[in-house]
């Protein structure tokens, strides 16, 4: 089986829907993502589809998975523009654990406790660990995709730089629709097929997905996200997570034997980790991504923050420092669109913006000159 820790779009998460100003790659247009003719995707179509039937999928799942389905070149173009991004632990727990993803959790994690408790009693799994998964994954839910998985992982697999994955990826999705989970009009996903609530592939659904809500499908895609949830602390659950163990903490604040003590950021916090830190890293490959989960689930449980200081960066700015700064630059009418802290795209513009209308040297980047002038 092809997990996720081979398949790994935008954040290392991806930050998968937790990006912000400072790591999101830029959307493809919608119009890049509606089907466009294409003579060799067709080709390749016609050909796959005897592959497919050789797998057991049924002329009938093929015609309705492929009823409407295309070649997307924003797909592409998002595959080949794909950015390696390298952010300070700070910089990526600004957005994984930031305020309002933290106080959302909370929210979440009081309106559906009912069946989270039902999930962490019967898979092992902290439900606050759940929640923070979801959190990253789709921003709880609000940021689960639309396009149609059918299209993006045939385009991909046509067209993309690793065919054979996205073949069977496309062969997964087929076998989901074909079992009658859900049809392929609903199968509505990431660019790169990423599903649901917590962006599961098609061939991690088959192998870890349930149905908990009992009504013979497994439903990722529903507004509840009972089925997703649930599929989510199965897959940890078999990923061999250890009941009543945490994940990690601040050196100090946990008890117990670590199988690691990592420091991703000096100055900054020493995190003793567990096993279940490396379970966290089954479902993204990432050492900051595991670190996100475990702390925002902590914040979410009512957690404070790490006490270590990540002190100011190479600009000697530190966190607070760059969010004054956004807001000042907001004030200013150069817009940053938030104050995470976090300088990417859209604050470097703001800085660009100020910068020429000011007729001073258009740099883009942040410093301490530059707060104080705003400030004055």
């Amino acid at each position: 089986m092809i997990d996720r820790r081979k398949f790994s779009v935008g954040l290392g998460a991806t930050l998968l829907a937790a990006c912000s100003d400072a790591t999101a790659p830029a959307r493809a247009p919608a119009s890049r993502m509606q089907p466009v003719s294409n003579a060799g995707y067709d080709a390749w179509v016609a050909g796959f589809k005897s592959r497919a039937s050789s797998q057991g999928i049924s002329q009938s799942t093929l015609n309705r998975a492929f009823h409407g389905a295309g070649y997307l070149p924003g797909v592409i173009e998002r595959d080949r523009n794909q950015v390696e991004f390298k952010r300070s632990l700070e910089d990526y727990l600004a957005i994984a654990a930031s305020d309002e993803r933290i106080s959302t959790g909370k929210q979440m994690l009081q309106r559906h406790n009912g069946v989270l408790s039902q999930i962490e009693a019967q898979y092992g799994v902290d439900k606050e660990v759940v929640v923070a998964v979801w959190g990253l994954e789709s921003r709880y839910g609000a940021r689960r995709g639309d396009v149609p998985v059918i299209s993006a992982t045939s385009t991909l697999a046509y067209d993309g730089r690793r065919g054979a994955f996205f073949e069977k990826q496309l062969i997964a999705a087929l076998q989901i629709i074909q079992a009658g989970d859900t049809s392929a009009d609903n199968m509505t996903g990431s660019w790169a097929g990423a599903m649901g609530h917590t962006q599961f592939i098609p061939t991690s659904y088959l192998a870890y997905a349930v149905d908990f809500t009992g009504d013979g499908r497994r439903d990722i895609w529903s507004e509840d996200p009972s089925d997703s949830l649930a599929s989510t602390a199965a897959y940890l659950s078999r990923a061999g997570w250890v009941r009543g163990q945490p994940w990690g903490g601040e050196v100090g604040t946990v008890s117990g034997t670590p199988i690691a003590v990592l420091q991703p950021q000096v100055p900054g916090p020493k995190i003793a980790v567990f096993r279940n830190f490396n379970v966290i890293k089954r479902y993204n490959n990432s050492d900051s991504y595991a670190i996100g989960v475990g702390h925002l689930s902590d914040r979410i449980a009512g957690g404070g923050p790490f006490k270590a200081s990540f002190g100011p960066d190479e600009t000697g700015l530190t966190l607070e420092d760059r969010k004054e700064l956004q807001r000042r630059l907001t004030s200013a009418g150069f817009d940053t669109e938030g104050a995470d802290g976090v300088i990417g795209k859209k604050s470097e513009a703001a800085i660009n913006g100020y910068q020429r209308a000011n007729g001073l040297p258009v740099t883009g980047k942040p410093s301490v000159e530059l707060l104080r002038r705003l400030g004055g």
